[in-house]
């Protein structure tokens, strides 16, 4: 019985016989022809050397041929001359004779020529024997038969004789290596005809190998290449069309499963990459549901529900322990399914212990027609479900910190595969990555709202009413993950009926950013109090900076801070402002114009050692002064130049008689172009004048003769205003102030009384910086209890510092509202 999952053996026989028997043969081809080439080429090379043979003995015919007419042209020399000098080349060719017919008979190639050449051996012998060595002899005697006719006739026939064997010897010879010559190009010819027959069956063979092996295995190759090019390249969908032959076809199959687990893997491991990359980019429970339920819709389920505790929508920590969840996100591939919608109460089971831990591991209900009876939510549409066409789900926990948050629930209807076990574990990665991301927009939420709390706190619940100027402000914190900022605005009522109008910021976000927000805001107050010029303040403020710690080692300087501080002064018109860092405001005159404040903005605070330069404006009463922060003119799309620009087109119409509170939400809402990067701060204040009748102001000489005309001038004004009730108390306090600076201050001394709607200013300066101190006065003392007088008699008093010296007032709460008072802007305003 074959096992499932064992690979099928294919029906033809394999490649690997095939291509060896087919190898084989052409092998054995190719020997045999190499056999019959290496057979030709011997025959060729034998006869070859037979031609060759014959060639030494016809020139070793030549040789003996030239020695025996050597040795008879000798003789007859000698016998002629009778000269002993032409016996030599005789002896030496007797003496060479023999070996040499000798040599010719053993270098004869066929036993004819081999005869012949003993014939020319034993004639040639005869010739030395028989007649040249005899006839020298007589010659040598002087026997003149040697000479004679006869003699020579004898020598000419033995020499014709030898010469006819040598012809015979050399036709016969030349013959022979003729033929064999004949018979070696005949056979070269059939060497050539066998060598050309042989190779062009063995390149045929080889053809017909290659072709062969190229359409069985080669070009399946080749398209499985192909394949396998276009799946490495992303290209998933690639599958071998199956021929089914031998092992290709198993390679083709096993191709395709490879490539169907690629698909398969690829598709999961995009669907979990998807949900890193699109779950949790916004840090808010809702839509971090809502991304979860797009990423899987439809790729892994045809539809999605999310259920959470009502505590972990608002940043709290989950208890696991409720027994009803809220649907925070619904999707699927219709909208018509009768899952309950998105915000409805979803009813669970109670946990047996009261509490619902993360042990179980997501479930699967593989078919909802057999399974009916399994909890989870919206159980109790099952009929409804099924008739709709829901068919599998699986259920996972979505848990942190070990205690369930909710849970999620993937659906498949009929028309789609039924989840299987393989699933879960991908149902479980997408659960764990959901979870973490609600987890973190949940901690988000609730370190944003502690923020705001305590931004909230450090910020003033209301600003104070201000006779000097009337103001609007709008502040908005950033909605990015960072966290809120550390921005601020402030309005400060100053001495004098003077306001002090502040905008800073802290560059950072979160609750340091908050605490360091709401440390400079106080000591922003506290230095204001003081009634320090705006330099002189962020000087201080600098200086503080440096020296404060956020409780972490850290100085609070390092995150970065800038601050605006102007004052307004509505007796003069006069504004001084002063900047750290922080951008200067603009200024829209009563006709419309609007202009950024001249001056340079300082350094930002903590850097310490820099001044900050003072900026002194007049004011027509009426204008506005525009203060914001950076968030509302920069962001990563918008640079600080344009975002000036926009903000001063917008501001074009605030100077019109536009409704302060109009105007800032008309210019915030032209320059928001979505959710803020920063806070965004403005504050905008349209200055008013306190009218001539309003003020008072006399020089008094430093006579304490003087004060009781001091006093004089005081009670009359009062008189003129109406104010009678509080001559009293302003005599005293007039005479107090007015002898102090007599006595212990220097010219020229000034008395000057502001009434405003709320209350009466009395204000003595004179030219000492020398500022007094209240001290409790002994039984004995005869002064010392005059600031004392001065501070029970009145609302509040205090000094402040000018160019010239010095300035004590004190505030009276008018007993009741004016009605003859001037509105503001009915008269001409004065100057001090």
């Amino acid at each position: 019985m074959q096992h499932r999952g064992r690979t099928r053996t294919p029906p033809h026989r394999g490649l690997v016989p095939l291509a060896a028997g087919a190898g084989g043969l052409l092998a054995v081809l190719i020997g045999l022809v190499f056999l019959m080439l290496v057979l030709a080429i011997g025959d060729a090379q034998h006869s070859l050397l037979s031609a060759r043979s014959g060639r030494p003995a016809l020139t070793q015919v030549g040789v003996v041929q030239g020695t025996l007419f050597d040795m008879e042209g000798g003789q007859r020399s000698y016998v002629i001359t009778h000269q002993d000098a032409f016996l030599e080349p005789w002896q030496a060719a007797r003496a060479a004779y023999p070996a040499q017919a000798q040599r010719l008979v053993d270098v004869s190639t066929s036993p004819v020529q081999r005869r012949l050449a003993q014939q020319i051996q034993r004639s040639g012998q005869s010739f030395v024997d028989d007649y040249s060595v005899p006839l020298v002899a007589e010659a040598r005697r002087g026997d003149p038969d040697a000479s004679s006719t006869a003699r020579t006739m004898e020598g000419k026939q033995r020499l014709d004789a030898l010469r006819a064997q040598f012809s015979r010897y050399l036709q016969t010879e030349r013959a022979a290596i003729n033929q064999r010559e004949n018979a070696l190009e005949a056979r070269m010819r059939m060497l050539t005809i066998s060598a050309s027959v042989g190779v062009g069956a063995a390149v045929l063979l080889i053809i017909a190998y290659g072709a062969y092996v190229t359409r069985v295995i080669v070009w399946p190759v080749r398209r499985m290449a192909g394949f396998a090019t276009r799946l490495a390249a992303g290209d998933l969908a690639a599958r071998v069309p199956p021929s089914g032959r031998r092992e290709i076809g198993q390679l083709e199959a096993a191709f395709n499963t490879m490539a169907g687990s690629l698909e398969k893997s690829h598709r999961r491991l995009r669907l979990l990459y998807d949900a890193g990359t699109a779950v949790g980019n916004t840090l808010d429970v809702g839509r971090t549901a809502d991304e979860l339920v797009r990423v899987a819709v439809p790729r892994f389920a045809d539809f999605v529900t999310v259920d959470l505790e009502e505590s972990v929508l608002h940043g709290g920590e989950p208890t696991a322990a409720e027994t009803v969840l809220r649907r925070v996100a619904r999707g699927g591939v219709r909208d018509d399914s009768p899952l309950d919608p998105t915000g409805a109460l979803i009813a669970v089971d109670p946990p047996p212990d009261g509490t619902r831990r993360t042990d179980a591991a997501p479930a699967l209900i593989a078919d909802l027609r057999v399974t009916r009876r399994a909890t989870f939510p919206d159980a109790r549409h099952t009929e409804q479900l099924l008739d709709y066409g829901m068919r599998s789900l699986i259920t996972a926990p979505l848990t942190a910190q070990g205690v369930l948050m909710g849970v999620i629930v993937f659906w498949r209807t009929r028309d789609s595969p039924p989840f299987e076990k393989d699933d879960l574990s991908d149902a479980e990665e997408l659960a764990a990555k959901a979870a973490t991301a609600i987890d973190n927009a949940r901690r988000y939420t609730r370190e944003r709202e502690t923020a705001l709390a305590l931004q909230r706190s450090l910020l003033p619940h209301g600003l104070p009413d201000c006779p000097s100027v009337d103001f609007a402000y709008r502040y908005l914190p950033t909605g990015t993950r960072a966290g809120v900022g550390g921005d601020w605005l402030d309005v400060i009522p100053l001495s004098g009926t003077r306001v002090a109008l502040v905008v800073g910021d802290v560059v950072g976000h979160g609750i340091q950013a908050s605490a360091t927000m709401g440390r400079l805001r106080t000591a922003v107050r506290t230095l204001a109090d003081v009634d320090l010029p705006p330099d002189e303040l962020l000087t201080h403020l600098d200086d503080l900076v440096l020296h404060l710690d956020d409780g972490a080692g850290e100085q609070a300087g390092e995150v970065g801070s800038t601050c605006l501080y102007a004052v307004y002064d509505p007796v003069s018109r006069h504004c001084s402002l002063a900047s750290a860092g922080h951008p200067l405001p603009f200024v829209i005159t009563p006709q419309g114009s609007v202009e950024q404040a001249p001056g340079q903005a300082g350094p930002p605070l903590g850097l310490g050692g820099l001044p900050f330069e003072t900026t002194d404006l007049d004011l027509a009463e009426g204008s506005v002064l525009a203060l914001f922060s950076n968030g509302l003119v920069h962001s990563r799309s918008l640079d600080m130049g344009h975002g000036l620009d926009r903000l001063r087109r917008a501001l074009t119409t605030a100077g019109e008689g536009e409704p302060l509170e109009a105007a800032c939400d008309r210019v915030v809402a032209a320059l928001r172009t979505g959710e803020p990067a920063d806070d965004v701060t403005l504050l905008l204040a349209r200055t008013r004048a306190l009218p001539c009748d309003q003020v008072a102001a006399w020089e008094v000489p430093a006579d304490p003769e003087q004060v009781a005309g001091a006093r004089t001038l005081a009670t009359g004004q009062l008189a003129a205003w109406k104010l009678d009730e509080l001559s009293f108390t302003t005599e005293l306090v007039v005479s107090e102030l007015v002898t102090n600076a007599v006595r212990y201050g220097g010219d020229p001394i000034q008395l000057r009384l502001i009434r405003d709607t709320r209350m009466l200013i009395c204000e003595v300066s004179d030219g000492s910086s020398t500022a007094p101190h209240l001290r409790r006065a002994r039984v004995f003392d005869e002064g010392g209890r005059g600031l004392l007088l001065v501070a029970r008699l009145t609302q509040r008093w205090g000094t402040r510092q000018t160019s010239a010296g010095k300035t004590i007032w004190c505030e009276q709460e008018l007993p009741l509202p004016d009605a003859s008072t001037h509105a503001p802007g009915s008269v001409d305003w004065c100057r001090e």
